[in-house]
């Protein structure tokens, strides 16, 4: 049984603003019918957080389950919550932002990033990582052995590929660790650092991080696996700034279903992106669903499907928006 985050973004329309009803709340028909069944799978051991908006206003935005069954502390809907790679799609924010800014672009090989690039890898660029079609292999070690960047870096130019660059779709957590290797070389700023000035707080997140915010008042979710308790993920192996590089960029990051769905209306009201870069980002290659750190699809009623889940095996986290 895993303690379970559930973060469900509706919208039929981009909403116009990101204010968030306090926890517990339920509004109307639709957020009633799912809030008596969540209540049901409850009883049955779901545990998580869901926030739901539909237009431009919150629904549902309620806690269910325990988060920490040794002292019978409730989940709420503000309980925080690792929610494992869609860590990506703020990576890739903050590759598109640094693009944006003039300090890079996507079709850079990433021989103008990292030093003594072997010909095998010398034709993958950042497009090829932002897309998993870099030919990287998915993992290179555990989420919390301990590994620095340069490391990681050296050790992910040194790997085998499944397939050549630009050949075929095959997601790569290594590829996004990569990734934030590079935000910190173009920047010059610590990756979470990054975020948070430029992503984070212009998109009014401040329960979403690493190490950046002060977790001490906070309330965590705890882990557990067939009835044996994990801990946070801050009760794991952690660098002082964050996870090591196994793990950093692509996944991880703590945050809440509210500061989810305040992320989700900035990136589609351009607050944190330009309307071109959003949809440069929405825009998987051919044959591919997935863009820049989002998972695109249509639905069976016509309507366009954007987001990303995350897991560790302790923790499930889900981000949907769906539009017209």
């Amino acid at each position: 049984c895993l303690a379970a985050f559930a973060g469900f973004f509706l919208a039929v329309d981009v909403p116009a603003q990101t204010t968030v009803p306090p926890t517990g709340t339920v509004r109307g028909e639709l957020a009633t019918r799912i809030d008596e069944h969540l209540s049901r799978a409850e009883q049955f051991g779901f545990t998580g957080a869901v926030l739901i908006a539909q237009d431009d206003s919150v629904v549902l935005h309620k806690g269910y389950g325990l988060a920490d069954r040794e002292s019978g502390a409730r989940v709420t809907a503000e309980t925080i919550f690792d929610i494992g790679s869609i860590t990506k799609p703020f990576t890739a924010a903050a590759i598109l932002k640094l693009e944006e800014a003039g300090r890079l672009r996507v079709s850079d090989s990433i021989g103008r990033y990292f030093q003594h690039v072997p010909a095998d890898k010398a034709g993958i660029t950042i497009h090829h990582l932002l897309t998993h079609t870099s030919g990287l292999l998915d993992g290179l070690g555990g989420d919390y052995d301990v590994i620095t960047r340069d490391s990681l870096v050296q050790l992910a130019l040194a790997s085998k590929l499944n397939a050549a660059p630009g050949a075929q779709y095959d997601y790569s957590n290594a590829g996004y660790s990569l990734l934030g290797a590079i935000v910190e070389k173009v920047s010059g700023q610590p990756y979470e650092k990054y975020l948070r000035e430029q992503l984070l707080e212009p998109a009014g997140l401040q329960t979403t991080g690493y190490r950046l915010v002060d977790w001490s008042a906070r309330p965590l979710a705890v882990g557990y696996r067939a009835g044996t308790r994990w801990g946070t993920p801050l009760d794991q192996r952690w660098a002082a700034d964050g996870p090591y590089w196994h793990l950093r960029a692509n996944g991880g990051l703590l945050s809440t279903v509210g500061d989810l769905y305040r992320w989700q209306v900035a990136l589609e009201s351009g607050r944190v992106l330009s309307a071109t870069s959003y949809e440069r980002a929405i825009t998987p290659p051919d044959g591919s669903s997935y863009g820049y750190g989002l998972d695109v699809s249509r639905t069976p009623r016509g309507t366009r499907e954007i987001g990303h889940n995350g897991a560790n095996g302790y923790f499930y986290a889900q981000m949907i928006s769906f539009s017209r």
